[in-house]
């Protein structure tokens, strides 16, 4: 068994699997990033890069049980218009089809934005793979354990929503407004976001100008 070889196709816009989660966190985030390539670093997103950095690494290994491992692997899916990359997938060889593995530095919150995202993963190696694949797992670094996410018809449902909040969001090519809550104290986006300024002062700074109103 391994993996499909060919690309999504261009019928509609693929959206980053990365975004889901950005979304699922902050709309404004996930606009920030997909519309104006904008990221900024802060203590945790450094952390997050260097836990990352034992798995993102391109190929294939085995695991301690003698099960097959792919390694930042690419991930998509036609019908929803998705794409991206697993940190690991493993390949249960007991259950005979592969789990998604997404590796996060902090903690897990169930029902949380990791869970939109491997649910994401499940669902493109389910099209990929054309077998069915109940969960995925969240890896979370500071508790050190698995977190076994289902992905149900709830969780489909949600996955499918958000692709198409997302891709409505940047169709419009419009930053939604700031969320201006706690979330903002750990967004390594907040300098570019601006969350406490006026939102008069916000909207032209954050408002594309044509070359002659320079």
């Amino acid at each position: 068994m391994d993996p499909g070889s060919n690309p999504p196709a261009d019928e509609v816009r693929s959206i980053p699997l990365s975004l889901l989660e950005h979304y699922a966190y902050c709309p404004r985030q996930a606009a920030l990033i997909g519309l104006e390539s904008y990221f900024e670093s802060n203590t945790d997103t450094v952390r997050g890069d260097l836990a990352h950095a034992t798995v993102d690494r391109a190929g294939s290994s085995h695991d301690r049980l003698g099960q097959r491992v792919w390694h930042s692997l690419p991930v998509w899916s036609n019908v929803l218009g998705l794409h991206g990359i697993c940190d690991a997938v493993h390949l249960d060889t007991d259950a005979g089809h592969p789990i998604p593995v997404e590796h996060k530095s902090g903690s897990y919150r169930p029902g949380g934005p990791a869970d939109l995202q491997v649910a994401a993963q499940v669902l493109c190696l389910r099209e990929m793979f054309g077998v069915p694949i109940p969960a995925g797992i969240v890896f979370s670094g500071r508790d050190r354990h698995r977190h076994n996410v289902l992905v149900d018809e709830t969780l489909r449902r949600e996955v499918l929503a958000t692709t198409h909040a997302i891709r409505t969001l940047l169709d419009q090519h419009t930053l939604p407004p700031p969320v201006h809550d706690a979330r903002c104290r750990r967004c390594s986006l907040s300098p570019g976001c601006l969350p406490d300024a006026p939102s008069a002062t916000r909207a032209r700074l954050c408002t594309p100008r044509e070359p002659g109103d320079w």
